[in-house]
């Protein structure tokens, strides 16, 4: 063999080796259909659908799962404020998610929610935890078996633990890294329209803000540029790509924001799950930061409230 194509060889070698744990990561924290399909009989495993709009679970859903709502069971519905530990210890009592529980959410609108339980899971310290990659759209494209009668799973024994504020940011935390008092980077995964300030919100959706843009140095990486057309999370080669060609690579911590912390819930599952970088999810996302009185923002557009 010629010394070029020996050198090539083991080039081609290091490379297969250093794509194997990123490989790795998408098969820890992420399950296919054909997987959910095979195994949704095993006792160790609890499906658990996370949808936002009503009745589509009661109208079919994947044979076995449990309903958790998004905007009764996960979030607090007097404080804006993530569940509680005593109301998310309830949740995961009735969905029968025990210690040794192997738990799969998925759900409608591309995961987004699903990432919001994902995210709640992680924060709790509940393990073995799991995406259905594509989700109820790409379960339901498969013709894959739906059920519209609900089983009562044994109450589950899975015990929350004290909330991990490392996954979690706040406005101050914004604040801090907009203004330079704190080293990270914003990432925006709203759409481009939104991030630049021509439109308020997308259409149809109620929380608003009464500013348009952004923060200050954040950067937009729509949330959708890290899925393929059939809504599963793209290899973490193309992930890494994407986030370094907006200068994110993992080596500053990193924020990511929304509108109301559920699309950035996604995108914090790529970058923490699936890249492994030190990411956290602001969940007061435009809502709260483009109505905080004295916070710093960017508005190419110039768009002004009530101004038409």
């Amino acid at each position: 063999m010629s010394p070029s194509k020996l050198i090539a060889g083991v080039f081609a070698a290091l490379a297969a080796f250093a794509a194997v744990p990123a490989a790795a990561q998408h098969a820890k924290y992420l399950v296919t259909t054909e997987w959910l399909e095979k195994n949704l009989n095993d006792p160790g495993l609890r499906v658990v659908e996370v949808s936002v709009n009503p009745g589509l679970f009661e109208r079919g859903h994947i044979p076995g799962a449990s309903n958790v709502s998004w905007h009764t069971d996960l979030v607090d519905t007097v404080n804006r404020d993530i569940a509680p530990p005593a109301q998310f210890q309830a949740v995961l009592a009735r969905a029968g998610i025990n210690a040794g529980t192997t738990t799969i959410l998925y759900g409608d609108n591309n995961n987004w929610f699903a990432a919001w339980g994902a995210w709640i899971f992680d924060i709790y310290g509940i393990e073995n935890v799991k995406i259905l990659d594509g989700g109820r759209k790409k379960w339901e494209a498969e013709g894959r078996p739906l059920s519209n009668s609900a089983r009562i799973q044994p109450a589950g024994n899975a015990q929350v633990k004290p909330a991990n504020a490392a996954l979690r940011a706040h406005l101050q935390d914004v604040l801090a890294v907009a203004r330079k008092d704190r080293q990270g980077v914003l990432v925006d995964i709203r759409s481009a329209d939104e991030y630049n300030g021509k439109i308020f919100a997308p259409n149809g959706v109620p929380e608003l803000a009464v500013r348009a843009g952004h923060v200050p140095g954040a950067v937009n990486v729509t949330w959708s540029k890290l899925v393929a057309e059939d809504g599963t999370f793209k290899s973490a080669d193309e992930l890494k790509a994407i986030y370094q060609a907006a200068g994110v690579d993992g080596s500053k911590p990193i924020i990511t924001y929304c509108r109301i912390g559920e699309r950035s819930s996604h995108s914090w599952f790529a970058l923490r799950k699936l890249l492994g970088y030190d990411v956290r999810n602001y969940d007061g996302s435009w809502t709260e930061y483009g109505n905080s009185v004295g916070s710093p923002i960017s508005n190419p557009s110039g768009t002004v409230w009530g101004k038409t």
